[in-house]
């Protein structure tokens, strides 16, 4: 298959070198110099490259603040049958765009990032699909994501902006509110390493996408949640009530264990 990866950041480059082996694949970015380090692979900066290529798939691996844009820039370029997809962590409004384009569409979410995941081992990761995509794409992302060991899952776009506004908006708040307080110490413990090892990592991610994480529609109702549950921990410190707090501790492990 003829595949077009937009955009040369950790994704578009990863999937790139998953996808060269078995497919024709070009990556297009604008900055040439993102270019540089990948192979068995057409490098493209220009959009009339792209109308010569004649994908038959397009993946968006661009910022996702510009997916739209991206969309909107190359589909004059685009052959009527291509499949369009991407990988955003967020779907708000992707829905009403794709179906403004006519064309066949696929959206998924690799539910991990270079950051953290080894990329070499993803058995115990996951990938969300979209269960109004189109069945040729999606069989397509199923394959891919199969062969990459990852836990695949089938959500429609309400599903996984709620899925998501749960599974990654409360561990970013909580780390952003952790580092936001935070002083370094000189012998820090186990537990505040790990915190920070958290911190700094989530911290190397693009500004724009953790903004857009946090901006989605559903995560505000999730950071109410950790509002109310960091009242009811200060009064339990601040009255120093063995029983609440063993009793808060039994709810937290029972979380866990579910």
């Amino acid at each position: 298959m003829k595949i077009l990866v937009l955009g040369a950041g950790k994704m578009g480059t990863f999937l790139t070198d998953v996808l060269c082996i078995h497919h024709e694949v070009a990556l297009f970015d604008t900055d040439p110099k993102r270019l540089r380090f990948v192979f068995n692979t057409f490098r493209m900066t220009e959009y009339e490259e792209i109308r010569k290529f004649e994908p038959e798939l397009v993946i968006n691996c661009v910022t996702l603040k510009f997916t739209i844009d991206a969309f909107q820039q190359v589909l004059p370029y685009l052959p009527i049958n291509c499949i369009i997809s991407d990988i955003a962590s967020v779907k708000t409004s992707l829905q009403t765009f794709y179906e403004s384009t006519g064309m066949r569409y696929v959206s998924t979410h690799p539910m991990f990032g270079p950051t953290f995941a080894t990329l070499d081992n993803l058995s115990t990761q996951s990938a969300i699909i979209i269960s109004e995509s189109d069945h040729m794409g999606k069989a397509f992302f199923k394959d891919l994501y199969g062969s990459l060991h990852l836990k695949i899952f089938e959500y429609s776009f309400d599903e996984h902006d709620e899925t998501i506004a749960y599974s990654l908006s409360i561990p970013f708040a909580s780390t952003l509110v952790f580092a936001s307080v935070m002083k370094h110490q000189e012998a820090p413990g186990t537990t505040f390493k790990r915190h920070m090892d958290i911190a700094e990592g989530l911290l190397s991610e693009d500004d724009y996408l953790l903004t857009e994480i946090l901006f989605n529609p559903n995560t505000p109702k999730q950071v109410e949640n950790i509002r109310a549950e960091l009242k009811v921990l200060l009064d339990i410190i601040e009255t120093k009530n063995t029983e609440r707090m063993q009793a808060f501790l039994k709810k937290v492990r029972k979380n866990i264990k579910e």
